[in-house]
């Protein structure tokens, strides 16, 4: 994958990652929606690969030639139900060593596509521009404090927005890449301990799950490890843990459609100086905006005015700039939407403090309204983090006939302990106002995305389906 971050643009083509853990209908769905034209595939998903070109549907599709990087272990070639069967290493052999580069006519030509986790109904591919791709690669190097003798462990995937652009800024700087197979605790810290790991990345559920791992699967870290974690806004428990291992946690903050991150909580030398608590609370904010953005705001989405500086006035994330998406492929009215105003709208909410960073608070479809009042989601499922007995929580609006809405929170708890509903209700409600506090507690694993985001429309309808509590 890192090699055909390179490869195929320079063939002027475009590049487009799949998530591997897509299955074969979706595959099959983004294949005809992206038009693919050839498509390399690792042998541990080249069953997938094959269901997913079975349902095809020519004429109207072309199947693309398949390329399949091959380890022990591969099927053989009479497996294949394809005509146009190509060895990773054998086309690599059979290159020109003369080729000269394709290189793009205009900055603006896409170099990549990457699908946000949707619907197989309805997918949205957002396409990357050559400069907004050199930009992010740039800014993301800068925010990540990357140098020349950067080793980097990839736990965040190069199918998700080209990995952050890290593909790119990391060979700008002629730093290490380190690939490992799963996201595993104990892979994590073996590679660590055996190439001597600076730098990595990971989405908060990464955090959590390496804070949460056995004390046996775990080494000692040979020097301070710098990860950026960025998806959802990070519990300062997590991070609390993740420092005490040794780590070096940033926040950063953006969606495929910036090209990954947009904003980084950048850190203040006073800060070091407060408190635990607050000083965790502090990284939890989104931040500021990186040096390849143009723009970042927080404004109301139907007036478009900014709004206070006074971390209490709430509104929309908005971003301009080269490290905005191009627009969605083959989807003008989405497109013009997420533009309206002028702005590419995030639909998250947040608010502006006084030193210009952003927090947010919630996505726009997630906020409860209980009695007139708006409940953060994610206020909730911080101080529910902070349990000792949970290890995963979702929080959602479940329908109220007298208060409107009410919070429900979805829980995991960690293996061996066992605590019952109203226990995680009372702990609420000795940490946070009465009314935001949730009023049902429901204990079940979290349905994910592909993407290991938490499917919280699932859990809405879950929520709806119990009706209302009062």
């Amino acid at each position: 994958m890192q090699e055909l971050h390179f490869a195929v643009p320079m063939a002027g083509a475009i590049l487009c990652t799949f998530n591997t853990r897509h299955d074969s209908t979706m595959i099959a769905t983004l294949l005809t929606h992206s038009e693919t034209k050839i498509l390399f595939v690792d042998h541990q998903f080249l069953h997938t690969a094959l269901a997913a070109l079975n349902l095809l549907k020519p004429p109207h599709t072309k199947p693309p030639l398949i390329v399949t990087i091959t380890y022990e272990g591969t099927p053989p070639q009479s497996e294949l139900n394809t005509n146009a069967y190509h060895q990773y290493e054998s086309l690599i052999e059979g290159g020109v060593s003369g080729f000269n580069v394709v290189r793009p006519t205009d900055e603006w030509d896409p170099i990549s596509l990457n699908y946000t986790s949707g619907t197989t109904s309805r997918p949205k591919g957002v396409v990357y521009s050559h400069r907004g791709a050199y930009l992010n690669s740039i800014a993301t190097v800068f925010m990540h404090g990357m140098g020349a003798r950067t080793t980097y462990l990839w736990t965040v995937p190069m199918f998700h927005c080209n990995g952050w652009c890290v593909t790119w800024g990391l060979a700008a700087i002629g730093g290490t890449n380190i690939c490992i197979r799963r996201c595993d605790p104990k892979d994590i810290f073996d590679n660590i301990d055996l190439h001597k790991v600076t730098h990595m990345g990971g989405a908060p559920t990464v955090l959590n799950m390496i804070v949460n791992s056995p004390v046996t699967e775990r080494k000692p870290l040979p020097h301070k490890v710098e990860i950026m974690t960025g998806g959802a806004p990070p519990p300062p428990l997590i991070l609390s843990k993740m420092e005490e291992l040794g780590f070096g946690v940033s926040h950063l903050y953006g969606l495929t459609e910036t090209y990954g991150p947009g904003t980084l909580c950048l850190w203040k030398p006073e800060w070091d100086s407060l408190p635990t608590e607050e000083r965790l609370k502090l990284k939890t904010r989104q931040g500021v905006r990186h040096l390849g953005l143009d723009s970042v705001d927080v404004k109301d989405p139907i007036t478009m005015e900014s709004v206070e500086c006074d971390g209490k006035a709430m509104g929309e994330v908005m971003f301009r700039g080269n490290t905005v998406m191009s627009g969605y492929l083959k989807d003008t009215k989405a497109t013009e939407e997420a533009f309206a105003g002028g702005w590419f709208r995030s639909g998250d909410l947040a608010v502006k403090h006084p030193d210009g960073y952003i927090e947010v608070k919630d996505r726009s479809k997630d906020i409860i309204i209980s009695g007139g009042e708006n409940i953060s989601t994610v206020e909730v499922e911080t101080v529910i983090y902070s349990h000792p007995a949970v290890l995963e929580v979702a929080v959602v609006a479940r329908p109220d006939n007298h208060w409107g809405q009410t919070p429900c929170a979805f829980v995991k708890l960690k293996d061996g302990f066992s605590v019952d509903g109203q226990e995680i209700i009372d702990y609420c409600r000795n940490r946070m106002p009465r009314y935001m506090a949730p009023k049902t507690v429901i204990f079940e694993d979290l349905p994910r995305t592909s993407t290991g985001k938490v499917q919280k429309f699932l859990l809405r309808e879950k929520a709806k389906a119990l009706g209302s509590i009062s």
